[in-house]
C-alpha cells in the first residue's frame, strides 16, 4: 500500500468529530490522526462501553483509518513550570480543576496514561504529543543558570514521565514526542540528556 495520507484533527477541534471525518474523506485523506480534544476523543472514556466502537464506526462510515492519536496539550502540562492562565485555556476543566499547579500536572499525567489505554482500545500503537518542561523558562540563560538547575529539570522529566511510559509499555503503545521548542524537556543541552535521566531505557518511538 502506498504511504497513507492522514489529517491531524486538533486544528479543527471546534468542529464535531464526524464533520471533520466527512470533510477529510471528501478531501481525499486516507485517515485521521485523532486529537484528544473537543469531542474528537476523550481519554477518560477509554473503557466506557460503546465509546471506542462509536468512534471507529464514524471512521468506517467515511472510509477512513486511524494509525495514531495525539494528546499534545495535556502532555505539555505534565512538566511545565509555571502552570498558569495559558494552560487553563488548553487543558480543559477536568485537568485544570482548581488550578493548583501540581494538581494540574498530576491530572495531566493521569490523562496521558489513559491516552495510552485509549490508543490500545482503538487498535492504535502510537500516541503523538509534547512533554512540557520545567526548565524552558531559563532558555535565555541570562542571568546564568547553574548546571544543577538544568540537571534537576532533567530529573523532573524522568520522574514525571517514567510512570506514564510504564503504562504505554503495558499497553504496547509508543509515545512519539513531537519536538518543538519550548515543548520538549531540553533547553540548550543535548536532546539525549533527559533520556539518560530516565530510570528505564526505552526504544525510540
Amino acid at each position: 500500500m502506498p504511504r497513507p495520507y492522514t489529517l491531524f484533527t486538533g486544528q479543527w477541534a471546534d468542529l464535531p468529530f464526524e464533520e471533520v471525518a466527512r470533510l477529510a474523506s471528501g478531501w481525499g485523506y486516507d485517515g485521521l490522526e485523532i486529537a484528544v480534544s473537543g469531542d474528537h476523543l476523550d481519554a477518560w472514556r477509554w473503557d466506557e462501553p460503546g465509546y471506542v466502537e462509536s468512534k471507529l464506526a464514524v471512521l468506517d462510515k467515511y472510509n477512513l483509518k486511524v494509525w495514531a492519536i495525539s494528546n499534545h496539550l495535556k502532555g505539555q502540562a505534565v512538566c511545565d513550570d509555571p502552570i498558569d492562565f495559558r494552560h487553563e485555556a488548553i487543558v480543559g476543566p477536568r485537568v485544570w480543576g482548581d488550578g493548583d499547579p501540581e494538581g494540574v500536572r498530576q491530572r495531566a499525567a493521569e490523562e496521558m496514561q489513559h491516552t495510552a489505554r485509549l490508543a490500545n482500545a482503538l487498535g492504535v500503537d502510537t500516541v503523538v504529543g509534547f512533554t512540557g518542561s520545567s526548565i524552558w523558562q531559563y532558555v535565555a540563560m541570562f542571568p546564568p543558570v547553574p548546571a544543577a538547575v538544568i540537571d534537576a529539570g532533567y530529573q523532573d522529566f524522568a520522574d514525571r514521565w517514567n510512570p506514564i511510559l510504564d503504562v504505554f509499555d503495558e499497553c504496547g503503545v509508543r509515545f512519539a514526542h513531537e519536538v518543538h521548542p519550548p515543548r520538549s524537556p531540553t533547553t540548550t543541552g543535548p536532546p539525549s540528556a533527559p533520556l539518560r535521566r530516565s530510570a528505564t531505557a526505552r526504544p525510540s518511538a
